[in-house]
């Protein structure tokens, strides 16, 4: 993980502030791999402090355990109105180790508008010493008045050797490289996809959703899919048979345009799922729309 946030440009910047010393006051980091965030921030608070994770105060970092360093909400909890107004109240006080203090937020794009705007006055005009990482997944859902307040840091997608190098450095498998070639450049679905122990799953739910020829199994297959919990996973995998489709790699009972319109569709469902769309009705209104096209396009080659 660390090699691939150190490879990004978007660290680049905030290393390059940090060592200049012309950081700004607030960061918002657009990552879409909500599993490695909190470590991904972890990884910019060591810049931005100077800080190695081999010495005390990158080790207290990691560990979150440094005093002018805090990371929000608690691991497996979600931004709320107790953390602002912790944050909020703290940033009142002094660093006490330095002359900096530096909160991160993880999942900012998941706070409410009222969260939101309870930040407003702090981002734009902070007290001394005091700076934010505002970490997203997706900028959809994040007030304009924050993005203005805000310099902004984005890590695209990894390619898919990166990702593939990052799973073979964790832990070398079998299953690495057709995880890495699911993921859609998120190397927290790769993770997933490699150590969750369900890829045959999701390749069988894959290939049994693009496989969908009439539009009766549209109902069905959404109810009996749409409570997964790995979604994102899902739709990746549903991506790359498409992709693979094209290229002849892949058999599919859809003709090429079918496939293409496919592939579009999925554009526009990987942004609803950010916008916490049911994924049920996601999936059907999916499935529904490529047999449709597919249809049409065999009367039309009739």
């Amino acid at each position: 993980m660390k090699e691939l946030i150190l490879s990004t440009t978007a660290y680049r910047i905030l290393a390059g502030d940090a060592e200049k010393d012309r950081l700004s006051h607030a960061y918002m980091l657009c990552f879409n791999d909500p599993k490695n965030m909190r470590e991904a921030l972890k990884i910019f608070a060591l810049a931005f402090f100077g800080a190695d994770g081999n010495y005390s105060v990158g080790s207290r970092i990691l560990h979150e355990s440094f005093t002018d360093f805090k990371i929000y909400p608690e691991a497996d909890k979600k931004f709320n109105a107790e953390a602002v107004s912790e944050i909020l109240n703290d940033c009142a006080m002094k660093p006490v180790e330095g002359k900096r203090k530096l909160y991160c937020i993880c999942g900012f794009e998941s706070a409410p508008a009222l969260l939101q705007n309870k930040l407003l006055k702090t981002l734009e005009e902070p007290l001394e010493g005091v700076y934010f990482i505002l970490g997203a997944a997706s900028l959809a859902s994040v007030l304009d008045t924050v993005k203005s307040r805000v310099k902004l840091l984005e890590i695209a997608p990894f390619s898919e050797e990166q990702i593939y190098s990052a799973l073979e450095r964790k832990r070398p498998s079998a299953v690495n490289r057709r995880a890495a070639a699911s993921a859609n450049g998120i190397l927290g679905a790769a993770e997933n996809l490699a150590e969750g122990g369900w890829f045959d799953e999701i390749q069988t739910a894959a290939r049994e959703i693009c496989s969908v020829t009439e539009t009766g199994a549209a109902g069905p297959i959404a109810v009996k899919y749409g409570d997964t919990k790995y979604k994102n996973e899902l739709l990746c995998e549903m991506q790359r048979l498409y992709f693979a489709a094209l290229n002849g790699e892949e058999e599919l009972p859809l003709k090429k345009p079918a496939v293409i319109f496919a592939l579009e569709k999925l554009c526009a469902a990987f942004n609803d799922l950010k916008f916490n769309a049911v994924f049920q009705g996601l999936l059907y209104d999916f499935i529904l729309n490529v047999v449709k096209e597919n249809k049409k396009w065999q009367k039309l080659s009739a």
